[in-house]
């Protein structure tokens, strides 16, 4: 594989376990609504596990709420079951035609724990950037020993190798930062 399209295919490996991290941390609570929270979540729709979008509309009509209105109101049930066996500890209210959700606001203790959370995603995204470069500079290193590849190709290679995992790990970490600060605030 030449060069280019090894480094090509780092940054693009790198790229996906940033939007990995980034869909991760969107997903997680801070306090207010947001749709991207209830993104893991799967309804068991006529056996099927079914992602909760595709199941009714969602809307948030305030800050502090999510309403779902069911296309199937048979399904209200399996819905709020999915919803309760969440980790984000919502309770559901189910009227009989839609779903509210109230976003309880969180304790200085949860919002500490999900600090933690936060840099766990982050730090197994970190993980796998570095992964990825050290599989990248391992394949580098076995084309030089082939005589493939010569020294001074190397070392630019691993260089642009480096360079593109500082910029993956900067990126999330200031994702981290912004998630924690959102967290945090009361």
């Amino acid at each position: 594989m030449p060069t280019q399209e090894l480094l090509a295919d780092a940054a693009s490996r790198m790229r996906h376990t940033v939007d990995t991290v980034l869909r991760e941390l969107g997903t997680m609570r801070t306090g207010r609504a947001s749709l991207s929270m209830l993104d893991a979540i799967r309804v068991d729709y006529y056996g099927t596990p079914t992602p909760l979008n595709q199941v009714g509309n969602l809307s948030v009509p305030d800050p502090t709420l999510i309403v779902l209105q069911p296309w199937d109101p048979s399904t209200l049930p399996a819905i709020e079951k999915a919803i309760r066996a969440s980790d984000l500890d919502l309770n559901p209210q189910n009227d009989g035609k839609l779903i509210r959700i109230p976003i309880p606001s969180l304790t200085e203790e949860r919002r500490k724990g999900l600090v933690k959370h936060a840099h766990k995603y982050a730090e197994d995204g970190r993980v796998a950037i570095r992964n990825v470069r050290r599989d990248v500079n391992d394949h580098l290193k076995k084309r030089l020993k082939d005589h493939e590849l010569s020294e001074d190709d190397e070392h630019h290679a691993l260089a642009e190798v480096q360079k593109l995992t500082d910029q993956h790990i900067e990126e999330i970490n200031a994702s981290l930062k912004s998630k924690e600060a959102e967290i945090m605030e009361v």
